[in-house]
């Protein structure tokens, strides 16, 4: 058996200091730009640097994450932070942007690249694209079997990373755009504001925290993801205190010492271990979809009940205090008075606050607790009120004194990223496909047999047809002829490919490119794989996300010069990225409703409705299918009278995404036809388009 690293997470210098003293061989930790983890402390550089030297005499290894997308304009910035770090040797550097493994294996080849659980890989097939371009370690998407581990790990020679405890996202892995969507502050770029934990309803009597994940712990799966040689274990937690990381920590480097014991010294290390874990503050536990068993995109086993959603469980963590039943005093001098409970606070303990409306969430460290009977009365920040939650986050008296890894005196450490200019990257005029392979003019996707007939009424150029389980049973056991020929169809793949999938779709396409099926828009690393037919013309997908001539240099060399730009994307950040040259081979999505949660299951085994809203009344669909399920907005985005502008800039191939959700003839023709006249649409969303990801007040992009 394989020794089996236990990698932890190091948010502040505190957390750094119990995840080693609790016994971490790794930690990965985020600079304070370009991480998905921007709303933690993160480190400075000197600190960095100090961190790098004295992690590497203990004999432990440092992980830095570089895991977010950059846009053409910071191409420099990026480039900076990456010769810093080959000049400091961290031990790896985790990775979402195609782009960066192009750039560091041209100029920085001393770095290792390990690929980022945002890089959505979940199959064998995926892992071995990356490896070929010198990705040495790749963390896998959260939503897999421990069968579907295993199945990748037999056929792959890379290095594996799996998450094992800690916060989980509704969405599959690198797929979530519902942040994004209602504000820029994308996941992509480490600002997600986390709309899984917020409460929605569905009717007037009806709400909850519909979307909010239970916490994954998977201490009893470890013995068979050390049997399976998996290579490392993950613990989720930048956004956490120094408390859990030692407290979590603590428990599974316990079973991962015992593993090498007898079979009772083992189980007994389990039991301890999950009696530490019950101090870790956290939401209930699951262990995921870790013990299902799938057939492509279904799960097979007798109990498919979704344990780790829970409606009634607060999108927060903690141990539940109550509601506060009065609220008194000054805002500076707030006092809030709570039951008496099991677990009684005390002053310098750390508590959060949630609104009833769920508006706003505070963590706030108490300051007085005094008794008051039957109740107690507690400090609380200013702007709550009675009916607002109280949880219990971290006990003082608990607090662990670790000895600190990062030096007291960093005088010395004084390196930092320089001012070089990123090398120009001009590609040069695709040679790979004609043009005229795609003709100039409006694609429309959809997901439906059906809606290939209501598409008769105004016909497009081309259709763009989602390939699931429906559409596949169609087009391999056809009943009857289709208004489009195969030439006209284009298929789109998922962008969640997990392992379960890889049988299928490799019986699948051979017989689909048998039947004149020779247009596909991949959407995954892995799907490039599948084809090998010099006839095969490809599209990169949309969730491929390319935001920069890098990236775009990577996903060509994989066998494509034909792209979608990503839905998140913005006018001034596509026109740095595609030059002149190439913008006959990308395709603009003008109108679509964004897919914002993407979720593996199929969630009509515990909820019943489809439309719903948030607290500031935002509409969203629930569509669930036996291929998963998806949330769309209520409110379309559109760019249907940006056309023209596009067309002067040279783009001429645009996209009209009307494959989420059943949509009328009559609704489809007047979006024919405003298209035709560029003309605005009531009640739709510009997305990113004219703002970009967000900044903050003052100016400062967060990456």
């Amino acid at each position: 058996m394989k020794s089996l690293e236990l990698l932890a997470p190091a948010g502040s210098p505190e957390a750094l200091d119990a995840a080693v003293g609790a016994g971490a061989d790794a930690v990965y930790l985020g600079l304070k730009n370009f991480n998905a983890r921007m709303r933690s402390a993160n480190f400075a550089y000197p600190q960095f640097e100090s961190a790098v030297r004295s992690l590497h005499r203990m004999g432990r290894k440092l992980y830095v994450t570089v895991n977010t997308v950059f846009e053409q304009r910071e191409a420099d910035r990026l480039y900076q932070l990456l010769k810093y770090l080959a000049a400091l040797g961290p031990d790896g550097v985790i990775i979402q942007d195609f782009g960066v493994i192009p750039l560091v294996r041209e100029y920085f080849p001393s770095l290792k690249l390990h690929a980022s659980t945002q890089m959505n890989i979940a199959s064998a097939r995926g892992v071995n694209v990356l490896s070929k371009y010198g990705v040495s370690r790749v963390v896998l998407a959260r939503e897999l079997s421990l069968e579907e581990i295993q199945e990748i790990r037999f056929n792959t020679n890379v290095e594996l990373e799996v998450f094992v405890h800690g916060a989980l996202c509704v969405s599959a892995s690198g797929l979530c755009l519902f942040s994004s969507f209602l504000g820029g502050k994308s996941a992509n770029r480490g600002m997600c504001t986390q709309a899984c934990r917020r409460y929605y309803q569905h009717d007037p009597e009806k709400q909850g925290y519909y979307f909010s994940p239970s916490d994954l712990q998977l201490l009893e799966e470890l013995p068979v993801l050390a049997e399976a040689g998996i290579n490392s274990c993950k613990i989720e937690g930048r956004m956490k205190s120094a408390e859990y990381v030692g407290t979590v920590v603590s428990a599974y480097r316990l079973v991962i010492d015992a593993l090498e014991g007898t079979p009772a010294a083992l189980q007994e290390a389990i039991a301890a271990g999950k009696r530490i874990l019950r101090n870790d503050f956290a939401r209930t536990k699951t262990v995921f979809y870790s013990r299902c068993v799938w057939e492509g995109p279904q799960k097979t086993e007798k109990d498919t009940r979704l344990d780790w959603l829970k409606a009634d469980q607060s999108g927060g963590t903690g141990i539940c205090l109550g509601s506060l039943i009065k609220v008194k005093g000054h805002p500076s001098q707030r006092r809030g008075l709570i039951p008496k409970g099991a677990v009684l606070p005390v002053q310098g303990d750390s508590v959060r606050l949630h609104r009833a409306d769920d508006s706003d969430r505070q963590s706030h460290k108490l300051t007085a607790v005094e008794d008051a009977g039957d109740h107690l009365l507690i400090s609380i920040p200013d702007g709550f009120e009675a009916g607002d939650m109280v949880y219990l986050i971290q006990i003082k008296a608990k607090t662990k004194r670790y000895a600190p890894v990062i030096s007291h005196t960093l005088a010395h450490f004084k390196r930092v990223p320089g001012r070089d200019h990123a090398p120009s990257l001009t590609l040069p005029s695709a040679k790979k496909r004609d043009p005229k392979i795609f003709p100039p003019g409006i694609y429309v996707g959809v997901s439906r047999i059906e809606d290939l007939y209501m598409l008769q009424s105004v016909k497009p150029l081309r259709v763009m047809l989602g390939y699931n389980r429906q559409t596949a049973a169609y087009l391999l056991d056809p009943k009857g002829p289709l208004p489009f020929t195969p030439e006209e169809i284009i298929l789109v793949l998922d962008p969640y490919f997990p392992q379960a999938m890889d049988k299928l779709l490799a019986q699948e396409i051979p017989e689909l490119l048998r039947r004149g099926y020779r247009r596909f828009v991949v959407n995954n690393p892995g799907h490039f794989s599948y084809f090998r037919n010099p006839e095969t013309v490809l599209i990169a997908g949309p969730y491929l996300y390319i935001f920069n001539r890098w990236a775009n240099s990577f996903i060509a060399a994989l066998g494509t010069d034909f792209f979608i730009s990503p839905l998140e994307n913005n006018r001034q950040n596509l026109e740095r990225t595609i030059e002149p040259n190439r913008r006959n081979f990308t395709f603009i999505t003008i109108f679509a409703y964004p897919s914002l949660f993407r979720i593996r299951a199929d969630l009509r085994e515990v909820y019943n409705f489809g439309a719903f809203f948030d607290a500031r009344g935002e509409g969203f669909t629930l569509i669930s299918n036996r291929d998963g399920s998806v949330v769309i907005p209520e409110k379309p985005f559109s760019i249907i009278d940006k056309i023209s502008f596009l067309q002067e800039a040279g783009f001429s191939r645009f996209v009209v995404d009307i494959s989420g959700g059943p949509l009328k003839k009559n609704d489809y023709k007047d979006l024919m036809y405003s298209l035709r006249n560029a003309a605005p649409l009531p009640n739709t969303s510009r997305f990113n388009w004219k703002d970009g990801f967000y900044h903050d007040s003052a100016g400062t992009n967060h990456v």
